[in-house]
């Protein structure tokens, strides 16, 4: 263990810039990691307002921070892939190889899995941090480290574009424009989408969303959604629908939005359970997936940025030095309209 500085929540409204004891020895299969960006994640955020997200609450001192990019400047024994110097982004769930989940490919899902900045796991608002090297991947000379960060954000919207199983040229709605709502309408588009219909009631965020070709934006404080829909699509309704916004209004008249015979994925996570139309759902036969982090998802994700089929430079809103990473929570707390994602550089 070495005492390293940090962003520390050190329980709910507080978070200090401080020195904290973090494991830094470099074993078999690991590489040591020079932190170069971090992105501020709705789910840090979360931890600062409420001191917890479901079952995991915040009971000890804990570093926030999983959305980074660095630079590797050791490597341990077995890591073959990778050498020091080398450019990467880390997957920051580690799940357990031997778990029933992991070995049908789901490790996402694996009970066991320990994920950066989730209690009691510590994150990588810090300037050093050892990981597995099979969950660190190499970033390509035209994708820089800021774009490396996002790798993780939009790694959902791969997993949930996958569970979609998009067909080239569907129609898909999207509720919620935020960093993941918009980052979803990317992989749709990326999969085959012909258009992307994205939702939300901040017009500045649905501006942004809408310098993408294919994006399609509608301000429901203005306009009634279904009826948008059934407009756009002669009736018919949208191939999938993707639920990014958590809000249990959404769900209200969520039914209504899909094709007879379409998709539902479930991306937002509402914060107590909801009640909504399973009979409007049965008779159309509409399929309900849902999404949970990610898994095999980084790789294709940075194979789209470094093609320059996706482009998520547009998104980064603001980018502040480590020394103000309080003042770059404390912003993500307002929630300004024209935030989509906050970044934390660390290597001035």
């Amino acid at each position: 263990m070495t005492m390293v500085p940090a962003l520390v929540l050190e329980r709910q409204h507080e978070l200090k810039l401080r020195d904290i004891d973090l494991p830094m020895d470099v074993g078999p299969g690991m590489v040591k990691i020079k932190i170069h960006t971090v992105g501020v994640c709705g789910s840090d955020v979360h931890y600062y307002t409420h001191g917890k997200i479901g079952p995991f609450v915040v009971n000890a001192p804990m570093v926030l921070g999983h959305e980074a990019a660095g630079t590797v400047v050791e490597v341990g024994a077995g890591a073959i892939h990778l050498k020091v110097g080398d450019r990467v982004c880390m997957e920051p769930g580690i799940p357990d190889p031997n778990s029933r989940a992991s070995r049908l490919g789901m490790y996402n899902i694996d009970p066991a899995v320990t994920f950066w900045a989730t209690p009691p796991i510590h994150g990588v608002l810090t300037p050093y941090v050892v990981h597995p090297a099979n969950y660190t991947f190499k970033l390509p000379g035209n994708v820089s480290f800021a774009e490396g960060a996002m790798v993780e954000p939009f790694a959902v919207g791969m997993q949930a574009a996958t569970k979609a199983k998009i067909t080239p040229g569907d129609t898909m709605v999207v509720i919620g424009a935020g960093p993941i709502g918009t980052m979803v309408a990317l992989a749709a588009l990326a999969g085959g989408c012909a258009r992307v219909i994205i939702a939300d009631l901040a017009q500045p965020k649905l501006d942004i969303a809408a310098r993408y070709q294919g994006i399609i934006p509608v301000n429901v404080r203005d306009k009634d959604l279904v009826a948008e829909v059934r407009r756009l699509t002669d009736n018919w309704g949208a191939d999938v629908v993707f639920e990014c916004s958590g809000s249990p209004k959404a769900w209200q008249s969520i039914a209504e939005l899909p094709r007879p015979g379409g998709t539902i994925v479930v991306v937002g996570l509402p914060v107590d359970p909801i009640n909504f139309d399973i009979a409007t759902l049965s008779v159309r036969e509409i399929t309900i997936a849902s999404v949970f982090r990610y898994a095999h998802q980084y790789d294709r994700a940075i194979a789209l940025m470094a093609s320059g089929r996706v482009d998520l430079k547009p998104l980064i809103s603001d980018t502040f030095a480590f020394e103000d990473s309080i003042k770059a929570f404390d912003r993500a707390v307002e929630g300004r309209p024209t935030d989509v994602k906050l970044q934390i550089k660390m290597d001035a």
